[in-house]
């Protein structure tokens, strides 16, 4: 994949979701953030406010989590939250399938959850004057087998989300590309896919994106920026 870079940099959520992070280590996010342009930077929610602030006027969108990072939360929780976080400045949502009820076969309960959800985003973001407030809905593909990936894929697909991401980078294992790949060729065009968990080189990122991949969460963002400034990618 021929990619320029800043071209690159809009593929990349800058995350921050480690409970040790600082208020000061989530403004040095925020300014990391605006320095290399981008996507989004993905904060707790707690901070939500403190982003929004911190990136007001750049060209950064501020995300954070849903039911982080289990998603075994009930709905009603998980609508609080919505609002809570959109209320507060966010614009962008991962949002954490459940899957303990997914892997106890509850897939009509997964499904009516997530329509619900993202039915709630959209009514909370038009009465916050908002266009759009974009849902991920992480589906934690280290507990599925090749069938449930598959499933859990076109139950996100039939929500309405915007994007099916692979992993919380709290579970067993994080994002692959043959994941990315598979995910990407079971969802319709509509529904993108994000890749995050175990993202640490300029090749991991760049192989995510060959697979298919077109939002990368990554907490190595700047190593993995000056990796492509230095010659890893053209200007």
């Amino acid at each position: 994949m021929a990619m320029r870079v800043r071209e690159f940099a809009k593929t990349v959520d800058h995350t921050l979701l480690k409970p040790d992070a600082t208020e000061g280590d989530i403004a040095r996010l925020c300014e990391e953030a605006a320095l290399y342009h981008f996507a989004a930077v993905c904060v707790p929610p707690g901070y939500v406010r403190l982003a929004s602030q911190e990136l007001r006027g750049a060209d950064v969108k501020v995300a954070t989590v849903v039911s982080f990072p289990f998603g075994y939360d009930a709905t009603p929780v998980k609508a609080a939250a919505v609002r809570e976080a959109i209320s507060a400045g966010a614009v962008e949502l991962d949002m954490v399938m459940n899957v303990s009820r997914f892997l106890s076969g509850e897939f009509d309960y997964v499904a009516d959850e997530l329509s619900t959800l993202v039915q709630e985003v959209s009514v909370v973001a038009m009465n916050n004057g908002l266009n759009d407030v974009v849902v991920k809905v992480i589906i934690e593909t280290a507990y599925l087998t090749y069938k449930m990936k598959r499933l859990a894929t076109q139950i996100v697909a039939a929500s309405g989300a915007d994007f099916v991401k692979t992993s919380t980078g709290f579970g067993p294992a994080g994002a692959t590309p043959e994941d990315v790949a598979l995910l990407r060729e079971e969802a319709p065009e509509g529904l993108a896919v994000k890749a995050s968990g175990g993202i640490r080189t300029l090749e991991d990122a760049l192989d995510m994106l060959n697979a298919g991949a077109s939002r990368l969460g990554m907490s190595s963002s700047v190593a993995v920026m000056e990796e492509a400034e230095g010659g890893g990618l053209q200007e």
